[in-house]
């Protein structure tokens, strides 16, 4: 197999599942869907790499199943992180303008002041993402290159992961004789798949429910005000289904995903399920009640937990748009009821937008994080492009790109 020039490949790395999507890029920009992977994560906790070998394995099946299908041989990913270790904070630089016009090394030292905060040694910056600029005083200018002014400041919030973790994701990768491009923060390359701009402008929270944890990034006026990682997700669910009926944890997974609901009130009481029994014990049949009564009080603990956390944050009343979910969990039957109980605002389930070709394979919540991934590395690229064609070739602009990228 060849490798082509024109591909950009996602590595979700999950606490469930290990996906990777390989996307083509046409000549009008288009992102094309051309090769999906996905195999049972082996080797993680919670969203952080806890065995080498086994992690290894579980991305080389999936590579191989992408490479398969997209007729292509796979050399460089951009890769995700998530886990409860990943942090946001807000900050705030303030530069003067040095030549009377805003230009590229402006913005520049005022990123630079901005990221001036202190973190301990085991920590490290993931994204740098700007929220506002303001030219004296005058806020609200989210693209300031050229403008006319003498003082210069910027907000933005910066995340940050364990140095470890993303080194962990790195070896994996190279194990496999892949090289990672860049690492992002799972719930912004979610976001960039499934929250639409006029979302984001209002205020909106996306929820992305993994297997083991819940990343929460929320959006307003165009800009991320808060992002966090709670440990818990999907796993609880099935740890609990798998106690309360006594069943393997690979019958309790099935039976979740194909017969349960997060409401009491949406199941016949006639309806009934066959549950796997453990030690060779026969198989016992029982009502699909007794499954929802295990789950939506472990789904309406978890969506407290997140409200919990976004009133400690101070966000809870961003939410104009209401809530978006997303992630492999997502997917359970009614959940999107629960959450508007819990939030008292509007929700819905984010599916990934913005791609053309197998967009059938890719259609559920659980492929937000790659289809993400690929949009995002597409978006950057772009950019880069578009400043240095205005600019001519720079180093510094190529970075003020990198930054816009990511201010979704």
């Amino acid at each position: 197999m060849k490798t082509k020039s024109n591909i950009i490949v996602g590595l979700d790395i999950g606490t469930t599942v290990i996906t990777v999507l390989v996307a083509n890029v046409k000549a009008d920009g288009q992102l094309e869907v051309i090769g999906l992977g996905t195999a049972p994560s082996r080797g993680l906790r919670k969203g952080v790499v806890i065995n080498i070998e086994a992690t290894v394995e579980s991305i080389s099946k999936a590579v191989q199943q992408a490479e398969t299908m997209a007729g292509c041989h796979i050399s460089s990913v951009y890769g995700a992180i998530s886990g409860s270790h990943i942090q946001g904070q807000n900050s705030h630089g303030i530069v003067g303008i040095k030549h009377k016009e805003v230009s590229g090394s402006d913005i520049e030292r005022v990123i630079e002041a901005a990221k001036a905060v202190a973190i301990p040694m085991d920590r490290e910056i993931l994204h740098v993402l700007p929220q506002e600029f303001i030219i004296d005083e005058q806020d609200g200018i989210r693209e300031p290159l050229g403008i006319s002014g003498v003082r210069l400041e910027a907000r933005v919030h910066i995340v940050t992961g364990a140095v470890a973790s993303g080194q962990n994701i790195v070896k994996c990768a190279n194990r496999c004789g892949l090289t990672v491009n860049d690492i992002v923060l799972s719930a912004l390359a979610s976001a960039r798949a499934v929250v639409s701009p006029e979302e984001q402008e209002l205020g909106v929270c996306l929820i992305d429910i993994g297997g083991g944890t819940s990343d929460l990034t929320v959006f307003q006026g165009g800009a991320i005000r808060h992002t966090s990682v709670l440990a818990v997700g999907g796993n609880h669910i099935t740890n609990d289904i798998a106690a309360g009926l006594r069943t393997p944890l690979s019958s309790a997974e099935e039976i979740k995903c194909r017969f349960g609901t997060a409401q009491i009130s949406q199941v016949n009481r006639d309806d009934t399920v066959e549950v796997p029994s453990t030690g060779g014990r026969a198989p016992r049949v029982i009502s699909k009640v007794v499954l929802s009564e295990i789950i939506e009080p472990r789904v309406t603990e978890l969506f407290t937990l997140v409200h919990r956390a976004l009133i400690r944050s101070g966000c809870d009343d961003l939410l104009t748009s209401g809530v978006v979910l997303t992630g492999g969990s997502a997917s359970l039957a009614n959940i999107a009821q629960v959450a508007e109980h819990v939030f008292n605002v509007p929700v819905r389930i984010g599916r990934p937008m913005g791609i053309a070709g197998l967009t059938d394979l890719v259609s559920g919540p659980e492929y937000a994080t790659a289809v993400g991934l690929v949009l995002h590395a597409s978006k950057a690229a772009q950019i880069n492009r578009g400043l240095a064609a205005k600019s001519g070739v720079g180093r510094v602009f190529k970075r003020v790109g990198n930054w816009f990228s990511e201010h979704l």
